[in-house]
């Protein structure tokens, strides 16, 4: 008999699981290791041009990672290209109003010398499309060349990113 059950990533969900302890049916998370737990939205589709973004929490850092990913091939995505974007408390607060509704749309800006970085979440109220429209672009200082990921946002998929977000905060707060 095992002393612990750990599950593995989902790749159906993005999820990190947690581990059971079946003496004391306690449910502990990962050490928090560079990049313990990620939170990932895939949106292929059948064009080529869909992406993929994921969430990461980086207590160390004290700081949530957004990565995006353009859509390479059926069901593939070009990780060795893609944009990162490093989230303060400041960050996420202006995403966590949108998903709550208490605002239309969060636009983050972060300029550096090599590049810009931006990220959009819009509210959107045609109720023929998604719910809501993400994307994260990255402009190069050097040759002013721009890489844009843009995907659809489900109801379901946003309240999973809300309540990430959420715990995110409260560990990065220390609570």
């Amino acid at each position: 008999m095992k002393d612990t059950a750990t599950d593995s990533t989902s790749p159906a969900t993005g999820l990190t699981n947690s581990t059971t302890t079946p003496t004391t049916g306690v449910l502990t998370t990962p050490p928090i290791n560079e990049r313990a737990s990620d939170y990932t939205i895939y949106k292929p589709n059948s064009r080529g041009n869909g992406g993929v973004l994921r969430f990461g929490l980086n207590s160390a850092k004290a700081a949530i990672f957004v990565d995006a990913a353009a859509q390479s091939g059926d069901k593939q995505f070009d990780w060795d290209n893609k944009i990162t974007m490093k989230w303060g408390l400041s960050d996420v607060g202006s995403v966590l109003a949108t998903l709550q509704g208490r605002q239309p749309q969060a636009k983050l800006f972060h300029q550096t010398d090599k590049a810009n970085s931006a990220f959009e979440l819009t509210l959107r109220d045609d109720p023929e499309r998604a719910p809501y429209a993400m994307s994260l672009s990255r402009q190069e200082a050097s040759d002013k060349s721009l890489r844009k990921v843009s995907i659809p946002i489900t109801h379901a998929e946003a309240s999973v990113l809300e309540a990430a977000l959420h715990v995110a905060v409260a560990r990065l707060v220390g609570w």
